[in-house]
């Protein structure tokens, strides 16, 4: 069971038996950070037989991507949807006993601007069901239709590389010295008008990587569209949690790190990390434990924090440092049982909310409405209840909700991403300490900050032990 740490002592090396074995048996695993990607990396190493200890400061684990408890009620500390591209999340979901047929809504890929545009996929092998989905759009002229799946095609023949696309115009480059643009720049270089843009591409764009379109990379968003609408059709399905996130894998991940010999420790911060002759003592509120590795799993912000002491780290700090952020705000509301939307997920064009969830539809939790707010914008300007009137006024006039919510909960992360920028140089998961590595969706990858950018990192971590 996940406990709070009191008093437990330092995890010391068991006698090993003959090669592999006892050099395995030599590694006593740290980890700071019990998110998404600590709880990755824990049950990667408890999979191959290396015992590990979690810390984490707060009473649930799951970081960014919790489980919140509310007037009786289970939130989550937003809301986050899966893609049937996210393997090493869905991997790890199963191995440490979830069930994905059973803890998800599987829907094909459909964007629903209410009122004003919608695509779905047929069940068709990729990727021709795309561009069958974007032939038949609705909400787009017939031009703009043939201008999307003509502007795929031209991603998918140059394997969604930027350096590989044909140049748009004679003589015109991406700048010199420069890999990456601005997904803005992109469009306008490719010819999709504001129109398209705003109805199909900016709304990827900021539900892919939480960030605006001039400031977005665009090889990044290339990198999540080549992986979900390229490969499989099912790649491109949405998978909408039926669980909280804690209950979804970090919970069940702690339950099977502890079946493997582990330890998973609550309300138990780290407070320094400190390099000796053998390995790294961890400083906690309740006392130092010894490790030969740690991974360091925290917010960007809790990790520089603890790195900045190591001079040997001063690169991982700056590069960490160097990271800006963008918001995500969360706004339930409570309605009486009986009120719905027409879908379990839609979209608003042009609205405060972007996003809309209906838990009912999806997890049972009928009259919880969930809107979503991604990246930067005018809402930051407003107090917790002004945005949430915002959101009611929209589900009035968009649907006819005429109701009072029983309640409403705004929930804003202030720094749940970092800005997914052109060119952005993210610190590496190898620190220049050996015995000290990086996870998190912060971390060097082809993915923005999702969750299975976040588990990506970890495993990687996790291979990077012994190596």
């Amino acid at each position: 069971m996940v406990q709070e740490l009191k008093s437990a002592p330092s995890p010391q090396p068991s006698p090993g038996r003959r090669g592999g074995e006892r050099e395995k048996q030599s590694l006593t695993l740290g980890i700071i950070g019990g998110g998404y990607a600590g709880m990755a990396a824990a049950s990667e190493l408890a999979a191959r037989g290396i015992p590990v200890t979690v810390f984490e400061s707060a009473k649930q684990l799951g970081g960014r991507a919790r489980g919140v408890l509310h007037l009786d009620t289970q939130l989550d500390n937003g809301q986050h949807l899966l893609l049937g591209c996210y393997r090493e999340t869905l991997r790890l979901i199963a191995l440490v006993g979830g069930d994905i047929e059973q803890d998800f809504l599987r829907l094909p890929l459909q964007l629903d601007l209410h009122g004003q545009f919608s695509l779905k996929a047929p069940r068709l092998p990729a990727p021709l069901h795309l561009l069958i989905a974007l032939l038949t759009a609705q909400g787009l002229t017939w031009g703009e239709r043939l201008n999307a799946a003509r502007f795929m095609l031209t991603l998918r023949n140059a394997n969604f590389q930027l350096n590989q696309l044909p140049r748009p115009l004679a003589g015109e480059g991406w700048g010199e010295g420069s890999s990456d643009i601005t997904v803005s720049s992109l469009l306008v270089r490719y010819g999709q008008d504001a129109a398209l843009t705003s109805k199909l591409w900016e709304p990827l764009c900021i539900a892919a990587l939480n960030t605006p379109i001039h400031k977005a990379s665009a090889q990044v968003l290339l990198n999540v569209l080549r992986d979900s609408l390229n490969r499989t059709r099912a790649d491109s399905d949405m998978l909408l949690p039926r669980l909280d996130f804690s209950a979804l894998f970090p919970q069940r991940a702690a339950a099977y790190i502890e079946r493997h010999g582990g330890k998973v420790f609550t309300s138990c911060g780290v407070e320094a990390i400190v390099p000796n002759d053998i390995g790294i003592t961890l400083v906690t509120a309740n006392g130092t434990h010894n490790f030969s590795h740690i991974i360091c799993a925290t917010s960007p912000t809790i990790a520089a924090k603890l790195l900045r002491p190591l001079a040997a780290l001063a690169d991982s700090v700056a590069q960490i440092d160097s990271l800006q952020q963008q918001p995500i705000y969360t706004v339930y509301l409570q309605y009486p049982p009986h009120v719905r939307l027409p879908h379990p997920m839609l979209g608003l064009h042009q609205r405060f909310s972007q996003w809309l969830f209906d838990k009912g539809q999806i997890a049972a939790q009928h009259g919880l409405l969930a809107a979503v707010i991604s990246a930067e914008g005018i809402h930051q300007e407003l107090t917790h209840d002004e945005l949430a009137q915002k959101v009611i006024d929209e589900l009035r006039d968009e649907f006819g909700i005429t109701e009072t919510p029983l309640w409403h909960k705004v929930i804003a992360e202030k720094r749940a991403t970092f800005c997914c920028a052109p060119n952005l140089q993210r610190p590496s998961q190898q620190t220049a300490l050996p015995n000290l590595l990086l996870a998190g969706d912060y971390t060097a990858g082809e993915y923005p900050a999702t969750l299975e950018g976040a588990v990506m990192s970890g495993v990687k971590c996790a291979g990077l032990i012994g190596a």
